[in-house]
């Protein structure tokens, strides 16, 4: 009998798919690798810095991305500058309202924190272009 985790993971599988976090939560950056490596994802980063994801997104491969708003020091709009130029699918990690977004930002999918694993794994599969299959 499968049980319920290894239904989700099969559901959820994001094998293949290398993921940038840009978090500068340490909990909250290490619970989204966890819950995304559990689903098959290879992480880039996690970091929390500007320069540091930038540098990784010259040198990386990246399918997708989540980027916490509000670095701290710094906001996160020079990467997701960077990743638009590239092509490559983000979404925000906030607990900020959408409308603090510059106006060339306001239709990336945005996720208030808190939010929950199956929420995180769903977002990133959307993001991908991964439809659920049943």
């Amino acid at each position: 009998m499968r049980r319920k985790d290894d239904i989700l993971t099969e559901d959820a599988s994001l094998s293949g798919k290398r993921l940038l976090i840009v978090e500068d939560e340490y909990f909250i950056a290490s619970d989204l690798k966890r819950v995304l490596e559990a689903r098959g994802a290879t992480i880039v980063g996690p970091v929390g810095r500007v320069a540091d994801a930038l540098a990784l997104i010259e040198r990386a491969p990246i399918d997708a991305a989540m980027l916490d708003v509000n670095l701290g020091s710094a906001m996160c709009f020079p990467i997701a500058e960077r990743l638009q130029s590239r092509g490559v699918p983000f979404l925000f990690l906030t607990g900020y309202d959408g409308w603090t977004l510059p106006e060339g930002l306001r239709d990336v999918p945005l996720m208030v924190k808190p939010f929950d694993s199956a929420a995180v794994v769903a977002a990133v599969r959307n993001l991908c272009g991964m439809e659920r299959v049943r």
